[in-house]
Formats: structure tokens, C-alpha cells, sequence
């Protein structure tokens, strides 16, 4: 399979269009009170990024079968959370970055009291998204869909893998050490973007596992390739500091395996991806695609 078929180009593209469009509609206008939190809350989410875990929702979707208009509510749930978790990751206390995105980070831009207060209300937003319209059939699938966010983004997730990284700097992890970091920090909410597509439509429980697999393995798999583009990209290529998580100690794939091995297990963890995906047939064609783009990108 080609990385970028035109078909898959053309998919990905009015994917993130269409999440651009309904974010923008969805966040607070900037000229409303208070204007200087909205307005960096926009800046914040707006303009910027790869959209991965809206593409992977709207990917899982079509194994769901799932209507379009659920979808965009779910995915733009998603990316607010990680939107939220950059702009707090940025900050002085966490990686102390001053780009993002190709942009000035938000606490630059504005200053470090509106860039904590604009995590908080993207982390809101999403939470809110999710109860305002029925994305499910079933009131009680719904929950759950909150559920699955809630500990994607918690301390069994993203914030707990924020927290072994901050403890990790300076460290030399072993490869399960720096495994579970990983499918806490990066692969809890990919995996429960994926999760949330499906939920959206009808799956049974042997697509679902499969799904669950499929989501483990490209979560891994994005982080370790994260590893890799920071250790041999140029800031310009990347939209944020390159080389930083090195500088700063921070254990990586690259630091723990070597460049060499961290690809090959990018690839291997790709391979596992795609064979999750085998039970599912031609609706799982999208996700495969992105687990070819998610592995094999350059930037």
C-alpha cells in the first residue's frame, strides 16, 4: 500500500477541513466575555496540526457505520483534549516550550495564567460537546463515551503519563519502563479516539477487540516515530523545537533503543496494527491507511 494515495489524500483532507470548520463553530467566539481567554483558547485549537485522532475517529466510524454528524462531535471532543494537553505541556513548569504548531506557544503568545486557564476550558469544552448532543443510540453507550475520555485524558491516562515523564527526566528507562509511559501519555486517548468512532455507530464485541488492538498499536507506534522526527527533523519540518526532548533528558525510544531499532519497531508495531484490522475487511481500508501515515510520515 502507497502512504499517500490520492484517494486517501483527498479523505484526509476534508476530514480536517470539516474539523476545523465545526471547532471553529463550536469554541466560544473571541469577541465574547472573556474575550482574551476565547480568543487564546482559538489560538490554541485553530489552524495547526495533523488532526490524527479526529481522522482515526471518523476511520473507526466507517467500521461503525457511524453518521458523519455524531462523528465530528466526537472528534472534535478529542482533539480539544489534546489541544489542552499541548498548551499545558508547553507551559514553563511542564517542557517549557516557546513553539508549537509552527507558532508561538500560548503561554508566549499570552502569558502563563491564560495558557492554564485555556487548558481548563478546553478540557470542559470537550466533556460538554460530548453531553450536549446524542452521539449514540443508546443513553448508556453514550456514557461510557464520556467515561472512555475521561480516563483516556486522567491519571490512568494522559495526565498519569505527564506525570512519569516529569519524573523520568534524566532517567534511562527500560523499554517496558518507557512503554507504559507511553500508553498512558500518547496511546491512551489515539486508542480512545478510536474507541469513540466506533461508539458512534454499531460494532460487536469481536470488532471491537479488534479495534482496541488496532488503537494499542499505532498509540505506541505514533510516540515511537514522535521519538524518532525529534531526534532527525528540523524544527521547521516539525512546527516545534526539535532535538528538545534530548536537551532536556528526556527518555525517548531513540535514547533507549538506538535510531536503527526505534524504526524497526515503529514498522513492527505498525505490522501488528494492521493485522488487528484483518477481522474487520474492507471498512477498516481508512484505518490502515493511517496507520501507514501515522508510521511512515515526515513530519
Amino acid at each position: 500500500m502507497k502512504i499517500i494515495e490520492s484517494d486517501f489524500q483527498a479523505w484526509m483532507g476534508d476530514i480536517q477541513a470539516r474539523t476545523e470548520a465545526v471547532l471553529a463553530r463550536l469554541l466560544p467566539p473571541a469577541h465574547m466575555a472573556p474575550a482574551r481567554l476565547h480568543e487564546a483558547m482559538r489560538y490554541a485549537t485553530l489552524e495547526g496540526g495533523k488532526r490524527v485522532r479526529p481522522l482515526l475517529v471518523f476511520a473507526a466510524g466507517e467500521v461503525a457505520a457511524a453518521a458523519p454528524e455524531r462523528l465530528e462531535i466526537a472528534a472534535c471532543a478529542v482533539e480539544l483534549i489534546h489541544a489542552y494537553s499541548l498548551v499545558h505541556d508547553d507551559l514553563p513548569c511542564m517542557d517549557n516550550d516557546v513553539l508549537r504548531r509552527g507558532k508561538p506557544t500560548v503561554h508566549v503568545e499570552y502569558d502563563q495564567a491564560t495558557a492554564l486557564l485555556v487548558g481548563d476550558a478546553l478540557q470542559s469544552l470537550a466533556f460538554q460537546l460530548l453531553a450536549d448532543q446524542r452521539l449514540a443510540d443508546d443513553a448508556r453507550v453514550q456514557l461510557d463515551m464520556v467515561k472512555t475520555l475521561a480516563v483516556a485524558a486522567g491519571s490512568r491516562g494522559m495526565a498519569g503519563g505527564q506525570q512519569i515523564d516529569l519524573e523520568s527526566t534524566g532517567k534511562a528507562l527500560t523499554l517496558p519502563e518507557l512503554e507504559v509511559m507511553h500508553i498512558h501519555k500518547t496511546g491512551a486517548l489515539i486508542r480512545g479516539a478510536v474507541t469513540l468512532g466506533a461508539a458512534c455507530g454499531r460494532v460487536d464485541p469481536g470488532q471491537k477487540n479488534s479495534l482496541d488492538k488496532y488503537g494499542k498499536a499505532i498509540g505506541l507506534a505514533f510516540q515511537v516515530v514522535d521519538d524518532v522526527l525529534d531526534y532527525d527533523a528540523s524544527t521547521s519540518t516539525l512546527g516545534k523545537t526539535a532535538g528538545k526532548d534530548s536537551r532536556q533528558g528526556k527518555p525517548t525510544y531513540v535514547s533507549t533503543l538506538g535510531l536503527a531499532r526505534a524504526r524497526e519497531l515503529a514498522g513492527e508495531l505498525r505490522s501488528e496494527a494492521l493485522a488487528a484490522l484483518e477481522p474487520l475487511g474492507g471498512r477498516a481500508g481508512r484505518l490502515g491507511q493511517l496507520a501507514d501515515f501515522i508510521v511512515l510520515r515526515k513530519f
